[in-house]
């Protein structure tokens, strides 16, 4: 059975998207998927499956959420091993770096092409990195009013899921 990441987009956001960490275990294992942990109510999850392509796994649990919320949750997945590279990736960015330091991680890798696009954003206050589906975006000591978020990788790149990069650490001491 192989281990896989999913990072739910979007949840627990308002009233309306509620998802509690004990309904996603419910509703991850109802899909048949086993051995699950969450990681705090950001959308962290951790199972284990026999099923092996990537596409399949986040269609079937994107399903489960609907059926179990009643809302769309995209979901992005990772393998151990890529979650400790995006980890590894973000010590190594963050060393000459004593500001903010967020993770956009995609559901699909972008083209080198339009990966540069994106970094080419960079300023002296931001720093874009676009490393395999993960965008790390280094700003000064706040996130607000940074011109690149979230929201503009997903312009660019498609559906992405954000978490700081404590998360990001925490998650490869716990899981990888």
């Amino acid at each position: 059975m192989a281990t896989y990441v999913a990072f739910l987009r979007a949840i627990n956001l308002g009233a309306n998207r509620k998802f509690p960490k004990a309904a996603i275990v419910a509703a991850t294992e109802a899909a048949g998927f086993g051995d699950v942990e969450t990681y705090i109510n950001t959308g962290n999850v951790r199972f284990g499956t026999a099923m092996r392509s990537r596409a399949r796994i986040e269609a079937a649990l994107e399903q489960a959420y609907r059926e179990s919320q009643g809302f769309e949750v995209p979901t992005i997945l990772f393998t151990p091993a890529e979650l400790r590279r995006v980890a590894d990736d973000a010590d190594r960015l963050a060393a000459d770096h004593a500001g903010r330091h967020y993770v956009s991680l995609l559901k699909d890798e972008p083209s080198a092409a339009t990966a540069r696009v994106l970094e080419e954003r960079s300023t002296e206050q931001e720093r874009v990195h676009v490393e395999g589906r993960a965008v790390h975006l280094l700003v000064g000591q706040s996130y607000l009013g940074a011109s690149t978020n979230n929201v503009a990788v997903e312009r660019l790149l498609g559906v992405a899921t954000n978490r700081n990069v404590t998360v990001i650490r925490a998650l490869r001491e716990k899981w990888c």
